[in-house]
């Protein structure tokens, strides 16, 4: 069974029985209570460029972080050793840190125990992938891009993680996960295209799809051309999507508000983008990854972040929620933390037309594959710089025509979010910017790109 296979990184029960052994010592210091957050992973990776694997690594690793209250005081200190001695002495120092640090008159209790929903994102094929599995899945990319003319190169990840958190008020909640991924990208003499893809089981992406999307953008976008600055009609593929709006989701937290700098100060419940935009935070939608219960425990819980162009809901945190005389979401970061919360499993529900079809009915536009190096320039009014890379295409009457030399772009997210023509189905995406998330293409006109870059 895949909790078995999980067992084999960190099981539930090792949990509970390193969780007695820290309950034992902050009792012996004198805790009111104490709170332990475990994690372990198993990771593997094969690297590869110029058409050759180069190098292979695999690394696992463990962590135990301890957090006591006393006297309305908290403080955590982690080790990776799981020994009793090292267990003890990392409860004494948060012991000792907790004592040196004023007292919060807010401090959330530890929570009671809650029931999480049990999601099932263990693969064990996936967890058992061996070094020979993924090269000669690479093998067969780099033949096909070799085959172009062209020189491959990439990453191919797959392993599996462990999380869980026990405290002195019985609340224990554990959560085992798998994780796959492949990165590529194909290189020409004068144009490249690039694919990745990430799931909980690998056999749910086709490296070699993605090998021949990463070497038929890098053969279309030959001998590019340049063609001047200005606002197009693009069509954003998800992943151009994703780092774009990405950039935007932890302004949806209740301490950004508080601390008034969110964009959305003053602005929730007001139209701010069209009435096709719909944004959730869904941690059980089947295309997401990651644990169910936030840095607290608490249970997360599915959010409306954008109704109809509307912002409604804002994650969050414990204190946030007695503060404000609401209910906590369950994104919460661990105790103690300057941040507060933030969601993590964004889906932006999407349409009926394909990317093709965006392409067919877009008289003159540009098609961009990824977005790189995005930098914020107007927090308030998100507004974004970056450029375009590996893969921008001209559009002209309904047919790509060439590649163009890529461009910096100057963008807002809201102003983008207004323009949006034409949504494909949403599909899990990962991009190099932002955490991956369950987005679609877009077709928006009017985005602002300022200059042409010089590669």
């Amino acid at each position: 069974m895949p909790a078995d296979l999980a067992a084999q990184v960190l099981s539930m029960d090792r949990c509970r029985e390193l969780f007695g052994v820290v309950e034992l010592a902050a009792k012996s210091f004198g805790a009111e209570g104490v709170e332990a957050l475990f994690g372990a992973h198993r990771d593997a990776l094969t690297r590869f460029a110029n058409n050759a694997i180069h190098q292979n690594v695999a690394e696992q690793a463990q962590w135990l972080s301890v957090r006591v209250v006393l006297d309305h005081r908290t403080a955590r200190a982690t080790t990776n050793r799981f020994d009793a001695d090292s267990i003890r002495r990392a409860v004494e120092q948060s012991v000792a840190l907790a004592r040196s640090v004023a007292p919060d008159a807010d401090l959330s209790p530890l929570l009671q125990p809650s029931a999480a929903p049990t999601i099932q994102r263990f693969d064990p094929d996936t967890a058992d992938a061996t070094p020979r599995d993924r090269a000669q899945a690479v093998a067969e990319a780099i033949r096909l891009v070799s085959e172009a003319g062209q020189t491959a190169a990439g990453i191919y990840s797959t392993g599996q993680t462990a999380e869980a958190i026990l405290n002195s008020e019985g609340l224990a909640a554990w959560h085992p996960e798998t994780l796959a991924q492949f990165s590529i990208t194909a290189i020409a003499e004068d144009s490249s295209g690039w694919a990745k893809a990430s799931a909980v089981a690998r056999r749910d992406f086709d490296p070699c799809d993605l090998a021949r999307s990463a070497s038929r953008k890098a053969r279309l976008s030959r001998n590019p051309r340049e063609i001047p600055p200005g606002r197009y009609t693009v069509v954003l593929e998800p992943a151009a999507v994703l780092d774009f709006v990405g950039q935007m989701f932890g302004d949806f937290s209740a301490t950004a508000m508080h601390d008034q700098r969110s964009f959305l100060t003053d602005r929730l419940g007001t139209k701010l983008f069209g009435e096709n935009i719909q944004i959730f935070d869904d941690a059980a939608h089947p295309l997401q990854a990651g644990v169910p219960f936030d840095g607290e425990g608490v249970p997360r819980r599915k959010l409306t972040l954008v109704d109809a162009g509307v912002p409604r809901e804002l994650t969050y945190s414990r204190s946030n929620a007695r503060r404000d005389g609401v209910e906590p979401t369950g994104h919460g970061f661990p105790l103690p933390n300057e941040i507060g919360e933030a969601p993590l499993n964004i889906v932006i529900a999407g349409g009926s037309t394909s990317i093709e079809q965006m392409i067919a009915s877009t008289e003159r536009g540009i098609l961009v594959t990824r977005f790189w190096y995005i930098r914020e320039v107007d927090p308030y009014e998100k507004i974004l710089t970056g450029m375009t890379r590996d893969g921008t295409f001209l559009i002209e009457d309904g047919r790509l025509v060439c590649g163009l030399r890529n461009f910096r772009f100057n963008q807002g997210i809201i102003e983008l979010l207004n323009n949006v023509e034409s949504l494909s189905p949403s599909a899990r995406a990962s991009g190099e910017e932002t955490f991956d998330m369950v987005v679609p293409a877009m077709k928006a006109r009017d985005f602002n790109f300022t200059e042409v870059t010089r590669f």
